[in-house]
């Protein structure tokens, strides 16, 4: 068994890497890494909207503010995963406005990535090379493992969320249903009936290991069901788009909580 190295980045130290502009395309072909919009105060978030966005209640991405003003903590975060078969590089935004900058070496991967950013309006930056010229499991899996730790750090107590998170995104001929739950306990049932072994280069088997592994790290409870579909790209990018709703559903912020942990216990932990 590989051991691996998790070097996850202080809230501080994240801020001050992070000041560059984006640039208007994160097209992979400009060779530069794409930062993320820079956070001037440090660990606070600070939400801009209009006064007819505050008076609802409504930050800049069009989520739900923080509870009680217009600024909370900042919900970012950077781990590194280096084993003897990959070195994964991962930051993430979960008060993002959709930014992707994603190189994983996995070409499939990297667009079902731009999805989870585009749909889930979270900011994702995902750099990793690994043992590709065996196959793609290690890659696949290593990444999802970052991204999970990633969301486990960035959701922090879970005070204020909303929690729960369900969306059924259809794809043409393809519809998946995904429900989640940010409970602290891993557990996924995967029901996708994905009819070829690949799609391009990419082994189709991953799908359910690449959440398996994110559940894994993140402590989510995660539901992924198929209705309908035929062509294997519609059925995963769906997969991939119905998690994206569902996850930026459950980390908005219920204003209606007012800041308390969404569990009749109190607390929502990883173990």
């Amino acid at each position: 068994m590989t051991t691996a190295r998790f070097v996850s980045t202080s809230p501080a130290h994240l801020s001050s890497a992070w000041t560059s502009p984006v640039p208007e395309s994160l097209g992979r072909a400009s060779g530069r890494v794409a930062a993320f919009p820079s956070r001037p105060h440090g660990v606070l978030l600070h939400l801009r909207s209009s006064p007819v966005m505050a008076a609802a209640g409504v930050g800049g991405n069009g989520s739900p503010t923080a509870p009680g003003d217009c600024e909370g903590p900042s919900r970012i975060r950077e781990v590194k995963r280096v084993t003897k078969e990959t070195n994964v590089h991962v930051k993430i935004n979960l008060d993002g406005t959709g930014v992707a900058d994603c190189s994983t070496g996995i070409p499939f991967l990297d667009h079902m990535l731009d999805q989870l950013a585009s749909h889930g309006l979270f900011d994702v930056y995902v750099k990793a090379t690994g043992d590709t010229h065996i196959d793609d499991h290690h890659s696949n899996e290593d990444i999802a493992l970052a991204i999970g730790t990633a969301l486990l750090q960035a959701l922090g107590d879970r005070k204020g969320i909303n929690r729960f998170g369900h969306f059924i995104a259809p794809l043409d001929e393809a519809a998946v249903e995904v429900i989640l739950d940010l409970s602290g306990r891993p557990h996924l049932s995967c029901g996708l009936d994905i009819p070829t072994e690949r799609v391009g280069t990419y082994d189709t088997q991953l799908v359910e290991h690449f959440f398996q592994s994110l559940v894994n790290t993140s402590g989510m409870t995660l539901h992924i069901r198929q209705l309908a579909g035929k062509n294997s790209h519609h059925i995963i990018e769906a997969s991939f788009k119905a998690f994206a709703r569902a996850l930026r559903q459950a980390t908005e912020y219920d204003l209606r909580r007012r800041g308390t942990v969404p569990s009749s216990k109190g607390v929502l932990s990883r173990s």
